[in-house]
């Protein structure tokens, strides 16, 4: 976990980002008709729409460990299969009139997404140089992001202008883009090399996370994403409008904001995490997310809350890319398919809990304790990373 030099070694896979850019594009453009879609078709109440992410994460959390162990025998095709089943789920989900049959059909769509994700995440951590491994992981969140941005912007146009269910056929119609991109790349191997022998079984997964580092990066990462679904997507807007006294518009703008300095800030932490090494940016960075996320209970002024979102995206994007970067440092290459796999079931288990007990927090406390439970966490988790860098340090000292 020291200082990695920066080279001109391969970077990550084209055909990955652009597959990861069309996947979020889909996904993003189905983002805000379906709450419209479901209210339409099933007279759903509010607790019917809640469901949709809860049973969503929960396909994610069920096949993401799977998924990386899969990978071992179906390799980059597992990503294929992945997108052609979100395409047939939603396909399907527009033929349904019973919402229960739609609530499984979206938990299967989580699956899919599990199987896409591990691999794309495993073939951009794979890079033969880890000096770039930080630029790689960050080139595929801002694919991700892109595509949420865009996506999101053009689903309730496509609602409105072309019917209820077209947002279901243009995510439907992505997926198949990006599995014909995928398929047709030839710098992705059709499956990746063995993992020896007593490394297999499920004894992988115990190596793994007695490997320094991973446990830690495992808790990092499902951290920052309860933050990110239990206080920013859900809580922040809520927070802006009734505390901050602005009207949805303005709300929506200062997001965008937030957004946007996460979109530049991406390739911030992967460069500067090659340049420095992983733990002397992550553990400062956690502490100025959790500073930033502290202080907004603070600001009532518009401009200073549109300065605060900024920072907040900003300081969010720098650490984001760093879990996944540090675990390909650290596991061995017939091993990285698991080890991602792991790592994206523990950010699937803070995507599941993180609105549940934000929610339940500020319902029992006040809509600025989430703000400050975060920062908490966060501050802590800086200080587990900056411990965990120093034992790491020390012990690799005393073995020289």
């Amino acid at each position: 976990m020291t200082a990695l030099p920066v080279d001109d070694g391969p970077r990550a896979p084209v055909s990955v980002l652009a597959a990861a850019f069309l996947f979020n594009l889909g996904q993003g453009v189905l983002r805000p008709a379906l709450p419209l879609y479901l209210h339409r078709s099933f007279a759903a109440n509010y607790r019917m729409v809640n469901a949709i992410p809860v049973v969503f994460g929960a396909g994610k959390w069920i096949a993401g460990l799977p998924t990386g162990y899969l990978l071992d025998r179906l390799g980059c095709s597992l990503m294929i299969w992945g997108l052609l089943l979100i395409a047939l789920i939603d396909l399907a989900s527009i033929m349904t009139s019973t919402y229960g049959i739609f609530l499984g059909l979206r938990g299967l769509g989580g699956v899919g997404w599990a199987m896409f994700a591990t691999v794309a995440t495993t073939a951009v951590v794979d890079v033969p140089t880890a000096q770039r491994r930080g630029r790689a992981v960050s080139l595929l969140l801002m694919s991700e992001t892109s595509g949420l941005l865009v996506g999101s912007a053009a689903g309730g146009w496509l609602y409105e202008g072309l019917g209820a269910t077209s947002p279901f056929v243009f995510e439907a119609a992505c997926m198949l883009v990006a599995a014909v991109v995928v398929a047709r790349s030839a710098s992705l191997p059709a499956s990746p090399a063995a993992p020896p022998r007593a490394s297999r079984g499920r004894g992988r997964l115990g190596a793994i996370l007695r490997t320094p580092g991973v446990l830690l990066m495992g808790v990092t990462s499902g951290t920052l994403v309860m933050i990110q679904t239990g206080v920013l997507v859900f809580l922040f807007p809520l927070y802006l409008v009734t505390r901050g006294g602005i009207s949805p518009r303005a709300a929506g703008f200062l997001i965008s904001l937030g957004v946007l300095g996460r979109l530049l800030a991406l390739w911030l932490g992967g460069i500067a995490s090659d340049r420095w090494g992983r733990m002397r940016v992550l553990a400062p960075g956690l502490l100025a997310y959790g500073a930033t996320l502290g202080s907004l209970p603070l600001l009532t002024d518009q401009a200073a809350l549109g300065v605060c979102s900024l920072a907040i995206g900003v300081t969010a994007g720098v650490v984001a890319p760093l879990p996944a970067a540090l675990v390909g440092d650290q596991v061995a290459p017939p091993l990285r398919g698991v080890a991602i796999g792991w790592l994206r079931m523990m950010s699937d288990t803070g995507q599941i809990l993180g609105p549940l007990a934000m929610g339940a927090l500020a319902d029992a406390a006040d809509l600025s304790a989430p703000f400050l439970l975060g920062a908490t966490l966060l501050a802590l988790t800086a200080c587990r990373c900056r411990v965990g860098a120093m034992a790491t340090a020390a012990a690799g000292r005393g073995g020289s």
